[in-house]
């Protein structure tokens, strides 16, 4: 693969864990628990300072319009830094009352062990909330991998196909960009990635991606269908 690495770079949904949990599970529960989520927590400094983004942006007059603009997002799958992190207090509730355990690969819970083993630095990478993503990886069905990761990245530091995302994040690793490997599902992400100058693999499973990318849809990215074809340091 190249230079040598020294960090990987993981994305969740399609890579290290199904894209049916999170669309088929975690955001229709979000969506069902909003409003009495809002109705009992909206006082909060941390609820309302959200809250108040969405209406800011929006126009909403009231929680309830707030509310309602929450879950137009939710059905848009938007990457909105606000909507991120009031999914994640809720899905908190969730996962802390046994309502779903979070999904993850065999595949993707082995190699990260044994990258951690190994010395390797591993970090996330979501669009999802730094909040959501622990949560997730703090209630899988492997049990908590969150002691495996030395960092988490969200939308904050910028847009998942965006070059500059990855070069802050770069930063804030303190490695050089050639010895961080980026795993994605998303040939977007993966290009800006490579901008910025990290290694990156294209994770296209098949139960995610039943049609598989073709080499010229790939862009380029080396194409894996499981964490096991993945060799950091080949």
């Amino acid at each position: 693969m190249g230079t040598v690495v020294l960090a990987i770079l993981t994305d969740i949904e399609g890579t290290t864990s199904s894209i049916s949990f999170v669309k088929d599970v975690l955001f229709p529960y979000a969506r069902r628990a909003l409003p009495a989520f809002v109705a009992a927590h909206g006082g909060q400094p941390q609820v309302r300072a959200l809250l108040d983004a969405v209406a800011a942006e929006t126009g909403a007059a009231d929680d309830q319009a707030i509310v309602a603009a929450l879950q137009d997002w939710i059905d848009q799958d938007r990457k909105h830094t606000a909507l991120k992190a009031l999914q994640g207090l809720i899905w908190e509730a969730g996962y802390r009352e046994g309502e779903f355990t979070a999904h993850m690969y065999p595949d993707a819970v082995q190699a990260l062990q044994r990258w951690y083993a190994e010395g390797l630095a591993l970090y996330v990478y979501s669009s999802g909330s730094v909040a959501a993503q622990k949560l997730l990886f703090g209630h899988c069905e492997a049990g908590d991998l969150t002691p495996l990761f030395s960092g988490w990245f969200d939308t904050e530091v910028g847009g998942k196909r965006e070059r500059t995302s990855y070069a802050r994040i770069v930063e804030r690793i303190g490695v050089a960009a050639g010895e961080i490997l980026f795993l994605s599902d998303v040939v977007a992400e993966l290009d800006a990635a490579r901008q910025a100058g990290l290694q990156t693999v294209l994770v296209d499973r098949v139960e995610d991606y039943p049609q598989p990318r073709s080499a010229q849809e790939t862009n380029g990215h080396r194409r894996v269908t499981s964490f096991d074809q993945i060799v950091p340091a080949a």
